[in-house]
């Protein structure tokens, strides 16, 4: 894929809603390979929401660089998947952004959640096999928040004297 100039904001780079836009290209074409495609709503009344997300922005992109997104499934259970994403200059390899995401299957009609199938499952389970052989990401499970800046200080035990 490539930055697209509409997706340039006015800082002069990609806008963090468009690294989602490229999150999400990659997610719907990977999940296509366990059954989890375009037709799945209409052949099964069924689809994947997102639940969860955790985006990291490593390096900025601009405008026309390509890219290359990877989708690591992490572990799924018979409601959810957690896969984990890096979006990564195409051509020069340094990674970009990151980003985790836990997500929800869901009935479409009582919208809501509700087992895979058997069969969805089952491909599930191969591609977290293979999966399985990667590297477990470093910023896996990461949090988000501010260290405390304090320090311990001892009192002055001049100063009440």
């Amino acid at each position: 894929m490539r930055v697209e100039p509409a997706w340039i904001d006015y800082n002069g780079h990609l806008n963090m809603a468009y690294y989602i836009v490229l999150f999400d290209r990659a997610v719907d074409e990977a999940f296509a390979l366990t059954g989890l495609g375009p037709d799945y709503i209409a052949t099964r009344g069924c689809s994947y929401f997102t639940a969860e997300i955790h985006a990291v922005y490593r390096r900025e992109l601009t405008v026309d660089q390509p890219v290359r997104v990877t989708v690591q499934l992490v572990d799924h259970d018979e409601k959810r998947i957690h896969a984990y994403l890096e979006i990564r200059h195409a051509t020069e390899g340094w990674i970009s952004a990151t980003c985790e995401k836990l997500f929800l299957h869901v009935d479409m009609t009582e919208r809501r959640v509700v087992p895979f199938p058997e069969d969805i499952l089952a491909n599930l389970a191969a591609m977290k096999a293979e999966h399985g052989r990667l590297p477990r990401p470093a910023g896996l499970g990461r949090s988000i928040g501010l260290r405390s800046r304090a320090v311990d200080k001892q009192p002055d035990e001049t100063a009440s004297q």
